[in-house]
């Protein structure tokens, strides 16, 4: 079949799908309450079906009274019974397959159950879902006239007890249908290989000679590719390698701080980006309109949503809503019920509604990932639109941050310190300082009353990381590629403290 009747013909099957995700778009509540008692019914006999009764939940409101919200630590046991071979713990059919979770970057692995039913209702289908959108808003796309180019993780798949866990990307890629693995490069077993450096060697040699269309993968971590395949070729852009690149697929990581460095690396200005929000337990959001930064809440994957108002999360008053009760402009921290058997299971994520007609969100940071040692509320989401906007004021340009809090210290007041690698630093760091503090500022009234006349913050502090600190930790620290990342907040010192530390040894 010529390439371009492939092309018209792909294009055509994935686009029939539009009509179904108008369906839960219309009819949102209802979509979602058919599919929890569909979850529910499916579950009832399992050893979590028995002991929290099921079948004898009718609505939503007995399901949220009877059932408690679990964290991954109190679900741990049962999925580890099933790991060991034990069936039927929280989910009717078998389930073999654990994404081991790479989105922390703790030293205790998290091992997430992936049923089929997970396989291909939610993740394969929001695969396919991501390119109906993507395609449905650019009718001259000739996409599949090329390759999309992918990096995931960098684990194989390994068993024990008859179970097989691994990345979630490869797991995706041990059971890709054949259509997704004939349009992608590189190959499986170059995706699969496990020793980075190598990998990225291997990845550029084989994919600088391709055809390629997009881009798939995290940020950071593509980031970091796209350079080395230009020091390799010595070109100055990437569409001297791949003239037809046409969208980037990007999620995992926000992409503000990197927007301007991937506009050089790709003058094009047409070039679209489309952001996803995945993860191990699941396919979640997807953008669904060019030049947008919010998702469509995907509500047909199987996937059962609830919502902790962060205001009220972790303490007495803390209480889920489901998705008809949710308002504009609020955090809350995300809770699924899933076709893989966790029920009323909370992600770690926090996100806020832009749109409630249909639901649109966007991801703001995460439950831990935060700082609020002052009540100052910091989220993510601020700090990573603070430094995009200093970055744009001061023509600078980032690789990685973290930023931990300054405690009290009897008379001193607190502050926040951070850790920024420049690609290319300000010419003035006061200014920038001053641009990034101002616009947290106009961000975050929260943050802005604590530093309301250092009332009780003090101006934020910078260390600026000398050349591939970060790299350098994730190194020494087995965390190379795929998901992994330094958490960009936290309320305690830690990181930070272990980066300086890294940083005065080379100094040294």
């Amino acid at each position: 079949m010529p390439i371009q009747l492939l092309n018209s013909f792909a294009s055509w099957v994935l686009k029939q799908r539009i009509h179904q995700i108008e369906l839960f778009v219309k009819y949102p509540n209802e979509v979602q309450e058919e599919l929890l008692m569909n979850l529910i019914a499916a579950a009832k006999n399992t050893v979590l079906g028995k002991k929290y009764d099921y079948a004898s939940i009718n609505s939503y409101a007995v399901f949220s009274e009877r059932i408690p919200i679990s964290t991954y630590e109190e679900l741990q046991p049962l999925i580890e019974r099933t790991r060991q071979g034990e069936q039927n713990v929280f989910w009717e059919s078998p389930i073999k397959w654990f994404a081991k979770s790479s989105g922390t970057t703790n030293a205790k692995s998290k091992f997430i159950p992936v049923s089929n039913e997970a396989l291909e209702d939610c993740h394969y289908k929001g695969s396919k879902d991501l390119l109906c959108m993507y395609l449905n808003n650019n009718e001259n796309s000739e996409l599949f006239t090329g390759k999309s180019l992918r990096l995931g993780g960098s684990s194989q798949i390994y068993e024990d007890n008859n179970s097989y866990f691994g990345d979630l990307s490869a797991i995706l890629i041990e059971n890709m249908p054949i259509w997704a693995e004939f349009s992608s490069t590189p190959s499986n077993k170059i995706s699969l290989m496990s020793e980075w450096e190598s990998k990225m060697a291997a990845i550029i040699n084989e994919t600088k000679r391709e055809n390629v269309t997009s881009f798939a993968g995290v940020p950071s971590w593509m980031l970091v590719l796209m350079n080395r395949m230009l020091e390799e070729t010595g070109q100055d852009n990437l569409l001297e390698i791949w003239p037809n690149l046409e969208v980037y697929f990007h999620g995992g990581v926000s992409f503000n701080p990197y927007r301007e460095q991937y506009k050089n690396l790709l003058p094009k200005k047409d070039f679209k980006y489309y952001e996803i929000y995945n993860a191990s337990e699941g396919f979640f959001a997807i953008q669904d309109l060019n030049h947008s930064n919010d998702l469509l809440l995907m509500l047909d994957y199987g996937i059962f949503y609830e919502f902790i108002p962060m205001d009220t999360f972790a303490t007495p008053n803390q209480k889920a809503v489901r998705l008809a009760d949710v308002v504009l402009d609020k955090n809350y921290a995300v809770v699924i019920t899933t076709n893989s058997g966790l029920f009323r299971y909370l992600v770690g994520d926090t996100v806020r509604f832009t749109s409630l007609n249909p639901f649109r969100i966007r991801v703001t940071g995460r439950t831990k990932h935060h700082i609020n040692v002052f009540g100052e509320e910091l989220m993510v989401e601020n700090t990573d639109m603070a430094l995009d906007k200093a970055c744009q004021m001061t023509r600078a340009e980032i690789k990685d941050y973290t930023v931990a809090p300054v405690f009290m210290n009897g008379k001193e007041k607190g502050a926040h310190e951070w850790m920024i690698e420049f690609k290319k630093k300000p010419e003035d760091m006061k200014v920038f300082q001053k641009a990034l503090d101002e616009t947290l500022q106009t961000l975050n009234s929260d943050y802005e009353a604590k530093r309301y006349n250092n009332m009780t913050l003090n101006p934020l502090v910078i260390n600026v990381a000398r050349e591939n600190l970060f790299y350098d930790w994730l190194k020494d620290n087995n965390k190379l590629g795929g998901q992994h990342k330094i958490p960009r907040l936290s309320n305690q010192r830690d990181y930070l403290e272990q980066l300086k530390r890294m940083q005065e040894k080379v100094i040294v």
